[in-house]
């Protein structure tokens, strides 16, 4: 299948390798790079290197790999564990790694990390997404649940369908929001203008975010940001449109931005019943250093 990006104004001088694995979600910066040497990738009907800096109307092209089966492989790379029992892990996954493989790129995610410490995983979602009940993007960091077994799964997904999951987000959202607190309840969807980007659109599927201040800056504002459903992308996209788009975030944010790798995003807290004891279980984890020191700039910026 052909896919196809535009660069605009904002991106002018980017790394085409930068560009691109900020702009697909669950595509690393160095499988971009593989899929320019291979010559997957073209800028304007030609092949260029991972070094290339894009220019404003640039159409950038590429042909996505056909997905081979997949043997998934054990990975011993370090898991910050939260919590762990027969059914379920609770992990705090770092930003920057991805959470399942996809096509092209089987190792280095989470989904390998788990193959490695737990052995067993629910196989509901199919070999290539085992265990995973939900998920975060890749450059968000913070607390996900994952079932080790396919009855925890279901009650897990189940929960989730329900509403009954706690789900809250930290951010650091551009500009001073003037209310406390508020309710963003408005559908999201596929951009019509860019399919690699989630949007605000008539006919989308329901979407609610509540939110609250925690400190206002001179032009950022800390957030805490609690989900009522998971639609792909949505705090992001509900930001972006209340016109407060979340600082360092490439694909829905202003190009001046904080210096972040990534947006300022981390899900703090996660609470849900267990699914074999019904026991309330709720879990929080502060957020990365990369953010703390981000706040403590902009403290220090106030002052």
């Amino acid at each position: 299948m052909s896919e196809q990006y535009i660069v605009e104004e904002q991106d002018q001088s980017k790394r085409i390798d930068k560009l691109l694995s900020d702009a697909l979600d669950d595509v690393s910066r160095s499988q971009i790079q593989g899929w320019l040497k291979d010559n997957i990738v073209k800028v304007n009907g030609s092949s260029v290197k991972s070094n290339y800096k894009v220019q404003e109307g640039d159409e950038i092209t590429w042909e996505v790999p056909e997905p081979e089966p997949m043997e998934l492989k054990a990975e011993n790379i370090d898991l910050d564990i939260v919590y762990e029992d027969s059914d379920v892990v609770v992990v705090n996954k770092p930003a920057g790694m991805v959470v399942h493989p996809a096509a092209g790129h089987g190792s280095g995610t989470l989904v390998n990390a788990l193959l490695y410490h737990c052995k067993d995983l629910s196989g509901i979602n199919g070999v290539e997404r085992p265990g995973i009940v939900h998920r975060i993007d890749k450059d968000t960091s913070g607390l996900l649940m994952v079932a080790k077994n396919d009855q925890a799964h279901r009650s897990l997904v189940e929960q989730l369908q329900n509403k009954s999951v706690e789900r809250r987000y930290e951010a650091i959202v551009h500009g001073m929001i003037t209310h406390e607190f508020g309710t963003i309840d408005a559908p999201i969807g596929r951009d019509p203008k860019d399919r690699q980007r989630m949007a605000v659109v008539e006919g989308g599927r329901d979407a609610v975010t509540h939110f609250q201040v925690i400190k206002h800056f001179e032009d950022f504002t800390h957030v805490e940001c609690k989900l009522e459903t998971g639609r792909t992308h949505q705090i992001r996209v509900h930001m972006r449109y209340i016109n407060h788009p979340l600082a360092g975030d490439p694909k829905y944010g202003p190009r001046k931005t904080l210096d972040m790798e990534g947006q300022a995003l981390h899900a703090r807290t996660l609470g849900f019943e267990h699914p074999r004891t019904g026991e309330w279980k709720t879990f929080e984890v502060q957020p990365p250093e990369a953010f703390q020191e981000m706040l403590a700039y902009l403290e220090e910026r106030q002052k």
